[in-house]
């Protein structure tokens, strides 16, 4: 096939399907000429409360070098759990991009999958890949001087409401209200913080024993606290984590479905991982009789996976996560999202490049209903992003720096050296967390 028809051909498809831009980048007579991976382990958080579960982590960057200087940098989120598995798979890649005749993301990404379409049609090797396309988006950016949502087809909100992204229910109640008042000190007006609780006394985490009653009853009294602490103009979340707890922690379908009928009085703006990511009919039942709308979708690494879960109507809530299925795949499943009368709301969870990601393709996709943020970030985070995160009001305004607006300096990358052993759930026989 002559070369011209294939990127014909390529963006026809990406028409199809959504993704084609209003503003395409321009061709930048440039050359990649490296693409570099950097692993980095630095604070999780400065947030107390989330420090006790987990003081450090790693994270995963990618470099894509031109010979105009220009740098473009992306992170993948599989750095937090996999951080040695991402260089090999960037090595891989690497001839494709220094022999490209465009650096265009979109054809770019598009020839990277096509070349893992085995090993990156889902999983670990997709999520890097989205790295590497967010290092080519930011340089996209900063070669036309306009921040990337701009690139992804405009901002489609003058801002977006944030929540704080609270990890563990710390307790007794008094210990969870003390940091209620600190999200709201920090000017957020919406949470999110996980069913069960933390033990303050001996930092053990409690998931009440998985009957629909007792499940239900806990954290009925647990929201109703909360609601009472903070008012009715805050939006509160739960997150069941269900998508990595297993046996007596693991909730079933009867469980989940008393669990969100007893949140009903409470006004909560959705419920996130109430089920595991097991049968997607059994998150559309859940879904289809709910009074809470049901989110989910962290782990779904791409949009065919989120498309086969959102065509059964399995959220109302999709979650994607621009670090981990890419920043274009993110505004394929908004579409995806809008089709089906569902909203978006982005996952979050990576260091201050992914976090980035994640705005921008949020400021992208016309159903956002709301942005995660993690709040009282440590320097893995905000020495990355500076001053291009504006939180003002409980809503972060539209970055208007070139590109992602990041800057992974080599102090940074001095400062903050890879230790390995710190990724999360490796506290397994024969792994070791380290704190």
């Amino acid at each position: 096939m002559p070369f011209h028809v294939e990127i014909l051909r390529t963006r026809h498809r990406l028409h199809q399907r959504g993704t084609h831009r209003r503003h395409r980048p321009k061709e930048v007579l440039m050359r990649i000429t490296d693409v570099r991976t950097i692993l980095l382990t630095g604070p999780s958080t400065n947030e107390r409360w989330v420090v006790s579960a987990k003081r450090q982590r790693t994270a995963a960057f990618i470099e894509v070098h031109t010979d105009g200087g220009l740098v473009g940098v992306g992170e993948t989120y599989a750095g937090y759990f996999a951080p040695e598995l991402v260089g090999p798979v960037v090595d891989y890649v690497r001839p494709i991009l220094l022999g490209a005749d465009t650096t265009d993301p979109a054809v770019l990404a598009t020839r990277m999958r096509r070349c893992l379409v085995y090993t990156a049609r889902v999983g670990v090797a997709a999520a890097i890949l989205s790295g590497v396309e967010a290092a080519l988006w930011d340089l996209a950016g900063k070669a036309e001087g306009v921040p990337a949502y701009q690139l992804l087809g405009g901002a489609k909100h003058d801002k977006l409401w944030a929540y704080a992204t609270g990890g563990p229910s710390p307790w007794p109640p008094d210990e969870l209200k003390r940091k209620l008042d600190r999200y709201l000190e920090l000017g957020f007006t919406a949470f999110k913080v996980s069913s069960g609780y933390r033990s303050v006394a001996d930092n053990r985490s409690v998931v009440p024993r998985p009957s629909p009653n007792e499940a239900a009853e806990f954290e009925a009294e647990k929201v109703a606290m909360m609601r009472t602490h903070v008012g009715k103009q805050v939006g509160i979340m739960l997150d069941g984590h269900m998508g990595h707890r297993s046996g007596k922690a693991s909730w079933d379908l009867a469980t989940a479905s008393a669990v969100l009928a007893a949140l009903e009085p409470f006004d909560i703006t959705f419920f996130e991982e109430p089920l595991a990511y097991e049968d997607p009919d059994e998150y559309a039942e859940l879904t289809r009789t709910s009074p809470i709308r049901v989110a989910g979708g962290e782990q779904l690494s791409t949009s065919d996976e989120f498309r086969l879960w959102m065509a059964r109507d399995a959220f109302a809530v999709a979650q994607p996560d621009a670090s981990w299925l890419g920043m274009s795949e993110f505004v394929e499943v908004g579409r995806l999202s809008a089709e089906r009368d569902a909203a978006i709301a982005s996952h979050a969870w990576s260091a201050g490049v992914g976090v980035m990601q994640n705005i921008h393709a949020a400021f992208a996709t016309a159903s956002t209903l709301v942005v995660e943020i993690p709040p009282d970030a440590g320097e893995l985070h905000t020495l990355l992003w500076g001053d291009n995160l504006v939180i003002r009001d409980g809503y972060v305004l539209p970055p208007e720096a070139p590109g992602l607006g990041v800057d992974l300096s080599e102090g940074i990358k001095e400062r903050f050296p890879f230790q390995p052993g710190m990724e999360e759930f490796v506290s397994v026989p024969g792994k070791t967390l380290r704190s």
